[in-house]
C-alpha cells in the first residue's frame, strides 16, 4: 500500500528525498566553481568522526546494498581478497555452481558481469572486480562463501558513498552486519587465518 498525500499522489520516500539532496548537492558543488565534486562530498565523513562498513563475518548476502543504498548503483562493492584465493577454474564466486555446464563466460553468476578471469597457469585464474560494474548485489560473496574459501565479501567504498547519519542499507540489514568505525580505520578486511 503506497502512501498518498491528500491530493492522491504518491509521497516522495526518504530514498527519494536522499538522492534529490545528493544530485542537488552535486549540481551546487559544480556550479559554485568551488571544486567540491562528488568524489570528493562521498570521502567527507560525518560529524563524529565515524563511517559505515560492512563486517563480513556477519553478512549474509541478502542483496539489500543492491536496492537500498541512496546511490544507483550502489557504494556498496565486492572485493577480492587475494591472500585467500586458491585461484580455481571452477570459481564458486564467478560461476553458479548450480549450472556450471562449462568454464565459459555463459555461466558466470554476476547479472552485471563486474567480475573478469584471465588465465594464470595451468588450472590457476586470476579474477578481478570491475567496481564501475559491480552493483553490490553479493551473489559472488555468497557462492564463494557456501561453495569457496570466502575470497569474496562486501565492502562500503568511501569514495562513493555519501556517508548518510541514518545508512537506509543498516536500516534494511537483517544482519546487523552494517557498523561504524572509525575514518582513520575504515575498512574490515578478509585476512588468510595464520597457520
Amino acid at each position: 500500500m503506497a502512501n498518498k498525500n491528500d491530493n492522491g499522489t504518491e509521497k516522495p520516500t526518504r530514498r527519494d528525498l536522499l538522492r534529490a539532496g545528493v544530485r542537488g548537492a552535486a549540481l551546487l558543488s559544480l556550479g559554485s566553481g568551488l571544486g567540491l565534486g562528488m568524489g570528493a562530498l562521498g570521502r567527507r565523513s560525518s560529524g563524529d568522526g565515524r563511517v559505515w562498513q560492512i563486517n563480513p563475518d556477519k553478512c549474509i548476502q541478502c542483496e539489500n546494498c543492491a536496492s537500498y543504498c541512496v546511490l544507483n548503483p550502489s557504494a556498496v562493492k565486492c572485493v577480492h581478497a587475494t591472500g585467500i584465493c586458491g585461484y580455481c577454474e571452477l570459481c564458486f564466486g564467478y560461476f553458479d555452481a548450480a549450472g556450471v555446464q562449462t568454464t565459459g563466460a555463459e555461466g558466470q553468476l554476476c547479472p552485471t558481469g563486474a567480475i573478469h578471469r584471465q588465465h594464470v597457469s595451468g588450472p590457476d585464474y586470476e579474477y578481478a572486480i570491475d567496481e564501475d560494474d559491480c552493483i553490490g548485489c553479493g551473489r559472488c560473496v555468497e557462492g564463494c562463501n557456501r561453495d569457496g574459501n570466502g575470497a569474496f565479501y562486501l565492502q562500503v567504498r568511501h569514495d562513493r558513498c555519501v556517508n548518510c547519519s541514518q545508512c537506509t542499507i543498516a536500516e534494511a540489514c537483517p544482519s546487523g552486519a552494517f557498523v561504524r568505525l572509525p575514518a582513520t580505520r575504515p575498512y574490515l578486511l578478509r585476512e588468510p587465518e595464520a597457520s
